[in-house]
């Protein structure tokens, strides 16, 4: 028999995430909105804003997230050793197969599917897996595509402040006066909407002509990330409540950002779209069988 009290707690959780993306979509479909300016102010303002206000809250410790951002960072890297093979296998370009399969959806799916999984007290997790996530994509993943990338264009990077100046007050304890958390919190919030709602104007843009590499990142997407998942958490001991975060992390779908690197780049980004676009459809089975196992 079905547990049904299960099921309706992982409908609850995918249900806002998935309403706000199909509102995206149906806008983005009718509309054709031009989203550049929103997803760059979401990126130098929201984003950084929603860091610094779970960095600078009250009893915040980096210290009590280093093994989770280890092990997240060895997902995303290893997540690339376990694409390549597969890229040349099937025949695809590696700088248009592997990054989507490293650089995942930690940020539009992440942070609101953990905060709606495990409340609050989760935030501080998803943010920490999101700005790994988002550094290593700005430093390693943009320079598996262009050498020139220098260190001083990634330091100039307002997610990349922000990290830092989060980071400085975790470590110091300084608290933030109220007239400043107050603005800083209600930016911070807005931007997980607003990263649902993008995707679903995003997805209006798939393009099922290239459905074979579609369908192969779906499927090595969530796999490669477990893959790697699976043994650290036998190897390496992390807090108990970070343990599904992590694996909810290993599985999560393209990140939408990996498209726009492409584009930029010139990295057939038509494929990479097919990638990110396929991979997050793919997710609306993946996670509900994740959350299965992990609840």
């Amino acid at each position: 028999m079905p547990d049904f009290e299960l099921l309706s707690r992982i409908f609850s959780i995918i249900f806002p995430v998935v309403f706000i993306v199909i509102i995206g979509f149906l806008y983005g479909k009718k509309y054709k909105p031009d989203m550049s300016i929103t997803n760059q102010v979401n990126v130098d303002v929201l984003l950084p804003a929603l860091i610094i206000d779970v960095m600078a809250a009250s009893g915040f410790n980096p210290l009590d997230y280093g093994a989770l951002s280890l092990a997240a960072v060895l997902i995303i890297l290893g997540s690339g050793l376990v694409a390549y093979p597969i890229s040349c296998l099937m025949g695809f370009q590696w700088k248009t197969f592997v990054p989507p399969m490293m650089f995942n959806n930690s940020g539009n799916m992440g942070v609101p599917i953990i905060l709606f999984a495990f409340g609050q007290k989760a935030l501080s997790a998803a943010v920490i897996l999101m700005v790994i996530e988002n550094f290593l994509h700005f430093s390693v993943g943009q320079k598996m595509l262009d050498n020139r990338l220098s260190v001083l264009t990634l330091l100039k990077k307002p997610i990349i402040l922000a990290t830092f100046f989060g980071l400085a007050l975790g470590f110091s304890h300084v608290t933030l006066s109220t007239s400043l958390t107050i603005p800083i919190h209600m930016l911070g919030q807005s931007c997980i909407p607003v990263l649902l709602f993008s995707l679903g104007v995003r997805m209006v843009d798939i393009d099922f002509k290239e459905w074979k590499i579609g369908v192969v990142s779906a499927i090595v997407s969530p796999l490669s990330g477990l893959l790697i998942a699976l043994p650290i958490l036998v190897f390496m001991p992390l807090p108990r409540d970070q343990i599904p975060i992590l694996i909810l992390f290993s599985v999560m779908p393209p990140a939408v950002l990996n498209f726009i690197v492409a584009e930029r780049y010139k990295q057939e980004p038509h494929l990479v779209a097919s990638i990110v676009l396929m991979g997050n459809l793919g997710s609306m089975i993946v996670l509900p069988i994740t959350f299965w196992f992990i609840l």
